[in-house]
Order: C-alpha cells, then structure tokens, then sequence
C-alpha cells in the first residue's frame, strides 16, 4: 500500500469517502451479479448440459467457494502490503473474464472450471474493499457505511436474476453470461481511475505498517470472538446463499412461473427486503453498539430468530402471492447481519491488518456457507426426492431452516465476548 510520500513531495489529495464508497458499490454489484446469475439461469443449463441437482449445488458452491475462500487470504494479505484498490482492479478484471467464458461451456467440467476461476477473481475483491472503507470511514459511521457497501448484494443479485431472466429469454443462457461479464471488464479500469489507496504511514523495522500473516492469524485465533462471529454467520450463510441460489428452481417447480416470472419476484423481494435490511442493521448496530459493542452480534442474532418462522411460512404456502409477503420480511432479517458483524471483525485488529483479518473471516464464512449450503440443499432435495417428488426442494430449504437458530446462539455468545476483544480506534491508529 502507498507510504507517507518523501519529505519535500507534493501531498496527493485523497479520494473523497462518498466516492470511493460509491465505486466498491459499484464493483460489489458486479461480483454479485456474476456470482448469482447462475440460479436463474440453473433450469436452461440444467435442460441444455443434463445436469440434476446435486450437480448444479457443486456449480453454485463449492466450484466457485473452494478457491474463492482459500485464496482470499493470501490476496487480502498482499493487499495489506501493497496496494488494496490494484488488488482489487485486478480481481474484477479476472472473475468478469470468467463470467463470459461460462457462456462458452459444452458441458459440466467446462462450466465448473469457469466458476473456478470466478471464484479465483472475486477472492481478491472483497475483504480488501472492507479495509478501504475502514479506513476511509470512522468507527461510528462504519457499520452504516458497511451496510451501504453491501446493498451490492441484494442489488447485484437482483441485477443478476433480472438481467440474466431477461437475456435468457430473449437470446439465450450463454449470452447472458457473456454480456454481464463483458460489462464487468469495462468498469475495472474506471475504478482504477478513480479510487486510490490512502497515504499509510512508513513500515518501521518492527513492520508495524505491514505485519506478516501469521501474527495476524494468531491474534485473531486467541480472541473468542472471532471464532462465534465467523462460524455464527457461516451457518446463517450456508442457509442464505442455499436460498439464493435454489429459490428460483423451487419457484419454476412448485409455484409454476415462468423464467421471467421468477426473475421479477426475486429481484423484488431483493430489492424491498434486501435494501431495507441491509440499511437498518448498520444504522441500529452504529447506535446501540455505543452503547455495549455486543449489539454488533445481538441485533444480528435476533434478526435470525425472527426470520426463521416467517420463512417457513413463506416456502410452506402454496400462493405466490402470500409467498411473496412472506419471504420479504425475513428476505430483509436475513441481511441486517453484514454491517454490524463486518464492522466488529474490522474492530478485532489494529488498521494495517484489517483486509487480512476480513479475509480470515470471509475464509471461514464462504468455505462453509457458500461452499456447503448450496450443495447440501441440493443434495438433501434429490435425496428427498423419491419421497416427495418435485416437492422435495421445498423440504430441503424447510429443514435448511434450523441453521438460523444455531446462528443466533453462536452470535449471542459472540455478543459477550465482543467488549473484551474489541480494538478501539484511538488506541489502534
């Protein structure tokens, strides 16, 4: 990352925070267009390439988790040594690429290699983004800021659905793939020019500017914390991104619409829920966690609770309208967890180790909340399916439903450990 400049050296003017708050959000819509475009087009592939469910889970999961998890940590580290917003071009540079060429795929290795290398691009998108904001944002504002920038999901993924919905009927599977990997190429070097790292202060011998891995690592595994928060939203996670993905296949299959049909109900369910969500759970969690920094695990934890019976209700229904109704509350529950829980990983190390420590969380988070809900649905619904028929993916997200309550309880015990291992901006800048 760029030091203090030499002494006689014209000072840069840095980028202001709106803006640069504005192109990650930019960027973070992309990586999740990219990343969710894949569930409402899963029925033509899965028609086209012959593939079952348990199948189409490892495309949606694991394919694109397994390097997208390992490798965001390595990334975020070289982020925190060189520079985060080049790591970051890169990385939107190389997962669009691999969008486009998932609209090339002849069969199920080809596409799964594809998704690889999504997952390889967007590892290196994420966590450096939430030291940028950090840095850019003080800690009272953070949590909102941080809720801001994550409006990328519910607004990349209802991008996804709806642009994907679109060109699939209009064109076809593949060419929706490669027009919104296309887009993606075109706005990497707008970034670039646009957001530039902060002035950090000069590495001292100790490396206090950049500190290695490994100290980082061992700082984060001795606080209690650390651990309830990132296994609190893995669960939540593996139920979340299971529901994002399978939601349209149980909407063509149990509901009867159509592709575009399902395309505009989760876009507006994403869209409503998603962005009201997002917004409060980081203006509530900036106001009481002054209070008590456990709020930044208990608001979440009690969100989850409050989900879980409205979305039983909503995948138990057999009315799309009343469906509608209900999955928008807990649609909006499910993301009131992103601003407070980010906030409070970035206040568990100093500022010099924030996109590392971010990496370490999303590490743990996505390998077993984007790389196993997914698959475990899926694999749960075709094991379900000689009792149930084409109902049983309804039943696999019903019994999906109790990964909410074990979340709640990881994050309520997170919530008393928060004070403890919380490091205050003032004594770590």
């Amino acid at each position: 990352m760029p030091v203090d400049p030499a002494p006689g050296a014209p000072p840069r003017a840095p980028t202001r925070p709106g803006l640069v708050l504005a192109m990650l959000l930019a960027v973070y819509v992309f990586n999740f267009v990219d990343r969710q475009i894949l569930s409402i087009l899963a029925a033509p592939i899965q028609a086209e390439l012959g593939l079952d469910d348990a199948q189409m889970g490892l495309l949606g999961g694991l394919a694109f988790a397994l390097l997208y998890s390992t490798l965001g940590v390595p990334l975020a580290w070289l982020a925190d040594r060189t520079s985060r917003s080049w790591v970051i071009t890169g990385a939107l540079a190389l997962w669009s690429l691999f969008t486009a060429l998932c609209g090339l795929a002849q069969g199920f290795w080809q596409i799964f290699l594809a998704r690889l290398g999504v997952g390889i691009g967007e590892a290196g998108g994420v966590a450096p983004s939430y030291a940028v904001i950090a840095d850019h944002f003080p800690s009272e504002r953070r949590a909102f800021a941080l809720s801001i920038y994550s409006l990328g999901i519910p607004l990349g993924s209802a991008l996804g659905v709806l642009a994907g919905g679109y060109i699939a009927t209009r064109v076809d599977w593949r060419a929706a793939f490669l027009a919104v990997g296309c887009a993606g190429l075109v706005l990497a070097p707008l970034f670039k020019l646009v957001v530039r790292d902060p002035v950090r202060p000069r590495p001292t011998p100790e490396g206090v500017a950049a500190p290695g891995f490994r100290r980082v690592a061992s700082g984060l595994a001795r606080k209690p914390s650390f651990w309830l928060l990132s296994f609190g939203a893995a669960a939540s996670s593996m139920l979340g991104y299971g529901v994002a993905f399978w939601l349209p296949s149980l909407l063509q299959r149990s509901f009867g619409l159509t592709l575009i049909e399902t395309a505009w109900f989760i876009g507006a369910i994403l869209l409503l829920g998603g962005t009201a969500g997002m917004l409060l759970g980081g203006w509530i969690a900036d106001r009481l966690g002054q209070r008590h920094r456990g709020y930044f695990a208990w608001v979440p934890a009690m969100a989850f609770v409050a989900a879980t019976p409205l979305y039983g209700a909503g995948l138990y229904t057999s009315s799309t309208m009343l469906a509608f109704v209900l999955f928008l509350v807990p649609q909006a529950l499910a993301y009131v967890w992103l601003g407070p829980v980010l906030s409070a990983v970035q206040h568990l190390v100093r500022p010099a180790e924030r996109a590392t420590a971010s990496a370490c969380f999303l590490l743990i988070n996505n390998l077993i909340g984007l790389g196993g809900g997914i698959y475990a649905l899926g694999a749960l619904s075709r094991a379900l399916a000689p009792v149930y028929g084409a109902e049983s993916l309804r039943y696999s997200m019903l019994c999906g439903l109790a990964l909410y309550l074990v979340s709640a309880a990881l994050l309520a015990l997170a919530g008393r450990k928060l004070p403890q291992d919380w490091v205050a901006d003032a004594a770590a800048d």
